[in-house]
């Protein structure tokens, strides 16, 4: 009976054996579900990179980054005045004639007072003035390296929506392996060179937004370029950067001429003179009493070689060049010296009316192309061509590399002959 009840349970005694496990197999699942892994994120990463910037601009449409900066008519404010002259002239003559006004003898303290509100507007203006300082590797004379500072001022002049833009001189930054920029507020941060013109030596830094705290965003301001075509001899400068090589500092002055013009590569400036002490290491800007730009100081301009005062280039003339650059821009070089040949100078000297030649440049394009001087540019792609302005406005029209047909007069054995010449615009280094 017992032997009968053993053999009816002995089937809850029996052992279960776990089926083996295929370790080929559970590798073989691994490596394909890593394998999934890895190209799921790989895609993954892939599309995230592509559609970023497309959501971005669906949901937070960004401004366009280019730089504008209208530009300035010769006589716009002098038609306007003139007009208000005309306008109170005759108001006058209608209205009856008034008590004569009562002069009242101006004091010390009026003097002060007056000089207060001047620096008041320096005061305001240097919230755009920045310390840019240039880190450069030299050797001694014992082949020992170090390190050499440069610094001098610039001027904030707008932003691209991610970077901040510095206008100063390409000089202090050239060939440096650092650039760092000192605000007002002692921050400082470092910056990149963007753009610079080797003809006038201007340069644009670019600094990243996201660099600078929301303090110091607080406390700069952008500089306003006015309308310098109104300036004129007497009126009142502003001299701010670092007019005597420090920086933040205010001279205030005269301007004492604005007929004086220089002949640079491929362009003519307007120069103004100042009253205002320098020296050969000042820097910065003229400012009107509008708080305005109206003349970037370049001390190797000055006139005569005196560097004991300041000297500025009119800023009107220089806001194509600026917003170029700005924009990331590079400048044609042609390399012609020229100035107009007018009616009147083409009757008195027996030439053709056109832009008289007076320099190739050595190793230029224009040289290379064939242009000599004494020739006198007619044509520039086929356009008419009869003064400087309409030659600087053509050649900053072109890209670097891009070919442009100058047609000009050359003298020949008893007369005036027309050869075209093929120029390839390049870049000033």
């Amino acid at each position: 009976m017992a032997e009968e009840k053993k053999e009816e349970f002995a089937f809850i005694k029996e052992k279960i054996i776990e089926k083996p496990v295929n370790k080929k197999r559970l590798l073989r699942q691994g490596i394909y579900t890593a394998g999934f892994a890895v190209l799921f994120g790989v895609v993954a990463c892939f599309v995230f990179t592509v559609m970023r910037p497309i959501m971005e601009g669906w949901l937070h449409p960004r401004e366009d980054p280019t730089i504008s900066i209208p530009r300035d008519e010769w006589g716009t404010e002098a038609v306007v005045s003139d007009t208000e002259e005309t306008e109170a002239t005759e108001a006058s003559e209608e209205e009856e004639p008034e008590a004569p006004a009562v002069v009242k003898e101006l004091e010390l303290s009026d003097y002060q007072m007056l000089q207060n509100k001047i620096y008041a507007i320096g005061k305001e203006a240097n919230r755009s003035v920045v310390t840019v300082t240039s880190v450069r590797s030299d050797m001694d004379w014992y082949n020992n390296s170090y390190e050499s500072n440069g610094q001098a001022s610039g001027i904030i002049i707008g932003d691209n929506g991610s970077e901040l833009l510095i206008l100063t001189e390409r000089k202090v930054v050239w060939a440096a392996e650092e650039i760092w920029v000192t605000f007002m507020d002692e921050a400082t941060v470092a910056a990149s060179l963007k753009k610079y013109d080797g003809n006038t030596g201007i340069a644009i830094l670019a600094v990243s937004l996201e660099l600078l705290e929301e303090s110091t965003k607080n406390r700069i301001s952008y500089a306003v370029l006015g309308n310098s075509l109104a300036a004129a001899q007497g009126d009142v400068a502003i001299a701010i950067g670092s007019p005597l090589g420090t920086n933040y500092s205010i001279g205030t002055g005269n301007i004492t001429s604005v007929d004086n013009v220089i002949q640079t590569v491929d362009e003519t400036y307007t120069v103004f003179t100042t009253d205002i002490i320098g020296n050969s290491s000042s820097s910065g800007v003229l400012l009107n009493l509008e708080g305005e730009i109206i003349g970037l100081v370049m001390q190797e301009y000055s006139w005569n070689g005196d560097d004991h005062t300041l000297t500025a280039i009119s800023i009107s003339e220089l806001k194509t060049l600026i917003e170029m650059l700005s924009n990331g821009k590079d400048i044609p070089y042609l390399g012609l010296k020229v100035v107009t040949a007018t009616s009147e100078i083409a009757r008195e000297y027996d030439i053709p009316q056109g832009v008289y030649i007076k320099e190739v440049i050595l190793d230029s394009p224009a040289l290379m192309s064939g242009l000599q001087g004494g020739d006198i540019i007619v044509r520039m792609n086929g356009e008419d061509l009869d003064s400087v302005e309409k030659y600087e406005t053509k050649v900053l029209s072109l890209e670097p590399g891009q070919n442009v047909a100058v047609t000009v007069k050359r003298q020949g054995m008893n007369e005036y002959l027309e050869v075209t010449c093929t120029v390839t615009a390049g870049i000033l280094p």
